[in-house]
């Protein structure tokens, strides 16, 4: 995780955000009057990789499909898409596909789980269905790189269990870890994030739920130990983990195989790292849903949304390291994108959360503080997402409530570059300020990059989950 705050010298060349075709970032709800938890008014479908692959995929997770079908009273919907498409393709996808106006409304899925890596289903076609829809991803791929059709297998049955389960349990287990490592970065997630939001548990959320249980780690250094031994015991917890993620070390990785299975780990206050190999069978929040805030915590994407303004610090001189390390860390040429491993593991892993929140490029604590007072926090953007999971909705309403606080920003940036061209056009001074119109920018791409990994239409095994 990467501090806020621009060199004011670079702030006025921060990228304009690419204009995506049309009014794709204009949400599209099927059905913008029923309750978003209500499986059969707002429909589960899958999008799957076109080829042999998507097919092998779509056996494995046959009896979740049929699950859903049950659920929902209609069949799945199934959709074939091919590989790399980009932002542009993914809108046109969006509007000619998945809105073919030839299908009723109520028939299109509302809800969409994404099959496979990055280089087979795009991360741009997941952001781009995700301003509108519920969307969530599986991926498990074997240490070379290929899908592992088990690790598929093991998340349907983990799911089905969970929803059949015979005793639900009376409340969640809220469990919250900060690495402070003495980063202001983690500082900041630890003072802005994390205190916050163990106030409105104890505050407002006991009040609706009393049975609800607490956890915080802070300031103390927790061994990976104790955190693991916790996070196993946990029954219906959701987790907010906030930490760095490992990216490319100093001499670099050995192999690509070892990026693949290290990229994203999450280095703990103690030093420790907490990597796919021990959430591999380990039990860890078991049917429980984990907040996870690190970079590259979720994926490491083809190209970071910060590409263009790091590369304008290294040319001129600002934080030149950091840009450099971190750049460093993305594919090089002829090199796919790929899912962190820990995620990965942990979804496969039987004893393990059944969705995780992550971040898909580098995270910085933009998304939770003030444009233009980086010491004044926004944490009720996370931790809303946060409460919707502890009350039983489903994975996907959680990271919709997250994209609610993208799109308002994404507005607002939008109006500060027409309020640009006005000016601009008329002959008067830019009215918008520089520093708080490049932070606003980072703070628009931090929240963009936040995705779902798992079905997302999983939810906690709670009596108060209602439809």
């Amino acid at each position: 995780m990467l501090p806020a705050g621009l060199p004011e010298e670079t702030a006025q060349e921060a990228p304009r955000p690419e204009k995506l075709p049309g009014r794709a970032e204009v949400p599209s709800l099927e059905k913008p009057d029923a309750n978003p938890n209500d499986l059969p008014a707002q429909r589960w479908g899958v999008v799957a990789p076109e080829g042999e692959e998507g097919e092998a995929l779509l056996r494995a997770l046959a009896p979740l499909m049929e699950h859903r079908e049950r659920q929902q009273g209609a069949p799945v919907r199934v959709y074939r898409v091919p590989a790399d498409m980009d932002a542009k393709q993914a809108v046109a996808w969006r509007r000619d596909v998945h809105q073919d106006e030839a299908v009723p409304q109520e028939e299109r899925p509302r809800y969409l789980l994404l099959l496979g890596d990055l280089h087979r289903v795009s991360m741009e076609l997941q952001q781009v269905m995700a301003l509108g829809a519920f969307v969530g991803r599986l991926h498990v791929a074997t240490p070379s790189g290929e899908p592992d059709l088990a690790g598929y297998r093991a998340y349907a049955e983990k799911v089905l269990a969970s929803e059949g389960r015979a005793a639900p349990d009376e409340a969640a287990e809220v469990l919250l870890y900060c690495a402070d490592d003495g980063t202001p970065a983690t500082a900041q997630g630890r003072w802005l994030l994390v205190e916050p939001c163990a106030r409105q548990v104890e505050t407002r959320w006991k009040q609706r739920h009393p049975a609800l249980r607490l956890r915080v780690w802070g300031e103390e250094r927790v061994a990976l130990e104790e955190l693991l031994q916790v996070g196993g015991a946990a029954r219906s917890g959701v987790m907010l983990s906030v930490s760095h993620g490992l990216g490319k070390p100093r001499r670099g990785w050995s192999s690509l195989e070892q990026q693949r299975a290290r990229q994203g780990a999450l280095r703990l206050a103690s030093g420790e790292l907490l990597t796919a190999e021990e959430l591999r069978t380990t039990p860890f929040l078991p049917e429980g849903m984990w907040f996870c805030l690190a970079c590259f915590g979720a994926a490491t994407p083809p190209r970071s949304a910060f590409h263009a303004w790091l590369t304008l610090l290294a040319r001129e001189g600002g934080q030149k390291d950091l840009s450099q390390e971190v750049l460093e860390s993305l594919p090089k040429e002829g090199e796919r994108p790929f899912l962190a491993a820990l995620p990965q593991a942990a979804l496969a892993n039987p004893r393990g959360p059944l969705a995780i929140i992550g971040h898909g490029d580098l995270a910085w604590t933009y998304g939770f503080t003030t444009v233009g007072a980086a010491s004044r926090g926004r944490a009720s953007r996370i931790t809303g997402a946060l409460e919707v999971l502890a009350n039983g909705s489903r994975a996907g309403v959680a990271l919709d409530a997250l994209m609610r606080a993208y799109r308002e920003v994404n507005d607002g940036l939008m109006t500060e570059y027409q309020e640009r061209q006005d000016a601009r056009l008329e002959g008067r001074p830019d009215p918008v300020d520089p520093v708080e119109h490049a932070a606003r920018w980072m703070e628009r791409n931090d929240l963009r990059g936040y995705v779902l990994l798992g079905d997302p239409a999983a939810r906690l095994c709670l009596r108060s989950a209602g439809i």
